[in-house]
């Protein structure tokens, strides 16, 4: 029993503390404020005119009978339109399915089978690529719908435009017939899993406020700033870390930048005035290399911040003398964002470490069993040395679970922790530091490749028995995939081991093996498990031996 009346509190922290609130709060007290700057096409949008365009595509999805907890999918480019659907769709209840533009057709098909979107709506770069995709689901949307075309790829037979789609639609407020609650999903995001199909990851509203909240918090970001995001928006640390959501909320500016491009980025500071940038570790490595040559005035960056890996100190060192003092290193996963910061004061120093855990998070480094979990309070001693499970409690941002996927729910969350599967170390100071991967899992360029995944996709190929696939480091993209190759048939060559690759449907560009080696053996444990480690140190030696080869 409450001490006192907590009806009122209770009814208006449920239904109206949502981030769509947040952001209508914005388009009354910032009514002209730019909101969206699209550079390559000079164009922007204020918060008047981003709201009225997010009507249009809201009453247009309700014109096509969508509704609440109806599902809109999305595989765009960092783009206005992308903007328009993070807001649009959630005006009527309906979820955000914020996919990777780079998947295959085939896993395009996957995803849109298991999270049944009523419509589809795709960067006109992948448009041969989504009529496949249609073709291979057995689910069917009710629309693909055609956007961002700046290069004028034609219109796969029964799609629309983006422009026809929502031309005769109003762009005053969507009328709905629900009230909303800050436990309603309104975000799907997609993280790699074992297998083709991405796991799909739920955030509710009150999500999506409070990493809104983090990242205000943590910056600091204020109405006054400029953002601009080197990577794409469909991921977390896209979306989240200065993306759109933070950004719309804050009522600051979001620069689009369709595709990474080191001498647009630099002058665009200049040009915008941009005070906060995001990226992964190989974007800096870029753009310290043009900023070498063009000495653009960084003077407006407040922030430059990385996630994805860790960075050396060398790196940092060279990073703060290049671009801007003001570096931050994040570390954290899809489902529950960034967890632990490393902030301009604790760098060069803490440098190869992620930092100590987030205001409202909490990171910690359990013992690593083969057949079970460790509790959450079974903590490997704080000696720098000891190596174990990393783990992340973060209730304000996640919900601790997959869409329809009961299995790596469980396998993934326990008395509200996620299990991350890094590998890592921690000092008297709780500074966490990561190692490695349990499951091996491959990151280039910021996007996760299970290895296993890779596996099953060359091992369709009728000449090969068996593979192993495994990385190795690379200056640009982190890691570069590397496959070793039991032949079935002796007669095969690396070429059709490529053009096998490129031409696969559930294959990904990042995904396909840049270096092959055909071998006589497979290295496994004694209960038959393959031996990724091993061979991630062997690929090294083999490289260096010349026995990797590339196309």
């Amino acid at each position: 029993m409450r001490t006192y009346d907590d009806t009122m509190f209770i009814d208006t922290f449920e239904h109206e503390y949502t981030w769509l609130n947040g952001f209508m709060r914005n388009v009354k007290r910032f009514t002209l404020r730019k909101a969206v700057i699209d550079g390559e096409m000079n164009r922007s949008w204020t918060y008047e005119s981003l709201n009225k365009e997010a009507n249009r595509l809201a009453n247009a999805l309700q014109n096509l009978g969508l509704q609440k907890n109806d599902v809109v999918m999305i595989a765009l480019r960092n783009c206005p339109e992308f903007c328009f659907s993070y807001i649009g769709p959630r005006k009527i209840g309906a979820i955000l399915l914020a996919s990777n533009f780079n998947l295959a057709s085939g896993e395009f098909a996957l995803l849109i089978n298991h999270n049944k979107p009523r419509a589809v709506i795709y960067s006109g770069m992948i448009s041969d690529i989504m009529a496949e995709a249609e073709q291979l689901a057995q689910w069917k949307p009710e629309k693909f719908i055609l956007a961002d075309n700046l290069e004028n790829h034609s219109l796969p037979s029964g799609h629309i435009s983006y422009e026809d789609f929502i031309k005769n639609s109003s762009d005053e407020e969507p009328k709905i017939n629900f009230r909303p609650h800050i436990y309603d999903e309104v975000l799907r995001l997609c993280t790699s899993g074992t297998t083709a199909l991405p796991k799909s990851v739920p955030l509710n509203d009150i999500n999506e406020v409070l990493s809104a909240h983090d990242v205000i918090m943590h910056y600091p970001m204020n109405q006054n700033d400029v953002t601009l995001n080197m990577t794409p928006w469909f991921h977390r640390g896209g979306c989240h870390s200065g993306g759109v959501c933070p950004t719309f909320y804050a009522g600051a500016c979001a620069v689009v930048m369709r595709k990474f491009q080191p001498s647009n980025a630099l002058e665009w500071v200049e040009k915008y005035k941009i005070t906060y940038m995001m990226g992964s570790p190989s974007n800096l490595a870029m753009l310290c290399l043009a900023q070498k040559k063009s000495h653009k005035n960084l003077s407006t960056l407040k922030g430059l911040v990385t996630m994805g890996a860790p960075l050396s100190k060398a790196d940092c060192i060279h990073y703060m003398e290049v671009l801007t003092p003001n570096i931050f290193n994040g570390y954290g996963t899809t489902e529950t964002f960034w967890n632990s910061f490393l902030r301009p004061y604790n760098l060069p120093d803490g440098a190869g470490s992620v930092g100590t855990s987030c205001t409202d998070d909490e990171v910690r480094v359990v013992h690593l069993y083969e057949n079970k979990k460790a509790e959450p309070e079974d903590c490997v001693p704080c000696d720098n040395v000891s190596e174990g499970e990393i783990i992340i409690r973060a209730p304000e941002k996640t919900t601790y679970s997959y869409t329809n996927d009961e299995k790596q729910t469980r396998e993934k969350f326990y008395k509200g922790w996620m299990y991350t599967g890094d590998t890592g170390v921690w000092n008297e100071e709780l500074i966490v530091t990561v190692r490695g991967r349990k499951d091996d899992l491959i990151i280039t360029s910021g996007e996760n490749i299970y290895p296993t995944q890779v596996e099953e996709a060359l091992n369709e190929h009728p000449k090969v028995k068996d593979s192993i696939v495994t990385s190795l480091p690379d200056t640009v993209r982190g890691q570069v995939v590397v496959a070793y190759i039991l032949p079935e048939d002796k007669s095969l060559t690396i070429r059709e081991l490529f053009e096998f690759c490129t031409n696969h449907k559930m294959l990904s560009i990042y995904k396909r093996p840049r270096y092959f080696a055909l071998v006589d053996e497979l290295p496994h444990t004694a209960t038959g498990k393959k031996k990724h480690f091993e061979m991630k140190k062997r690929a090294v030696k083999d490289l260096e031996a010349g026995l990797l080869k590339k196309d």
